[in-house]
This record gives C-alpha cells, structure tokens and sequence, in this order.
C-alpha cells in the first residue's frame, strides 16, 4: 500500500476529520463535479465516488450527495454490475440523510465517471450485510475506527443499474 493512502487512512480515522470533513469535502465535491460537467470528483482520487441523487425523504426533492463508493464487478473497464455504499458519516452519532433518502425511495441516480446511471438501492442486512462489512473493511479500514466510536449500525446500501 502506497504511503499517502496509509497516511490518508490514519487521518481520516481521527474525531478531528469527523468533525472537518462532513463540511469541506462534499461541498468541494458537489462544486468541481458541477463544474467539469461530471468529469471530476476530487475525493475519488483517493478512492472511487459517485454523485448520489435520491429524493428526499420527507420533502420529495432531488438530493445530490458526493458519496465515496465500493464497485462491485467491471473492473474490466464496463459498467460495474454494482456498487457498496457505506453510510458512515465519517464516525458521527446520526445515520447521514442520504440513507433515510434510499430507505424511502429506493430508486434513484448516480453519475459514475461522468455518465449518469439510473439504479435501485437495497438496505443490506444479515449475513450479506456481515460479508459486505469484511469487504469494506478490506477496502477502507477506517470504517472500522468510525464504527468503534459510534454505537448505531453503520448503514450499508447495494446499488444495481436499472
């Protein structure tokens, strides 16, 4: 493993990136992605990301979230047959809205490397939820260090094209 992701790893595990990082890094993302037409998530560089756009729970509008994500298949340069998101919060009290969105309505979009791509999302739970979570934690393990400092159940979502 490269030295900057570890080093990108253990400060993103800290409460002071928790604290930070919900307020900078989706606000940059939302802007450069708005502005490169798609073309651009300055989070995904470091690790894969999708541009979220669920209705909202209660109010019915469209919601676009900056989300880093898990693809799942495709790594043959195609479309991904799907994606893990992580509602993570980066390690704070609440569930992040984005997941009460996919909760009440299911279906919804992402851009994915700048193609937009319609997709239905399910709630993992169980043992495919549990084998997820290694996944995860194979993938990016300061999920661990979020869920140790919280005490709800990290929220784990498949997303598949529709």
């Amino acid at each position: 493993m490269a030295r900057g992701v570890r080093l990108v790893q253990k400060v993103s595990s800290t409460r002071t990136f928790a604290r930070v990082a919900p307020h900078v890094i989706p606000a940059l993302d939302r802007a450069v992605h708005r502005l490169t037409r798609g073309r651009v998530l300055p989070s995904a560089r470091m690790l894969p990301g999708v541009v979220l756009t669920a209705r909202g729970a209660r109010s019915g509008l469209p919601r676009r979230t900056p989300l880093a994500c898990m693809p799942e298949g495709g790594t043959d340069g195609t479309l991904p047959a799907g994606w893990l998101l992580v509602g993570s919060n980066f390690g704070r009290a609440g569930h992040p809205a984005w997941t009460a969105n996919l909760l009440a309505h299911p279906d919804a979009e992402i851009s994915w490397k700048g193609r937009d791509v319609p997709v239905t999302a399910r709630l993992l739970e169980g043992e495919e939820r549990a084998a997820a979570w290694r996944a995860a934690l194979e993938f990016w393990p300061p999920y661990a260090a979020y869920q140790r400092r919280i005490t709800r159940e990290i929220r784990l979502f498949r997303i598949t094209p529709r």
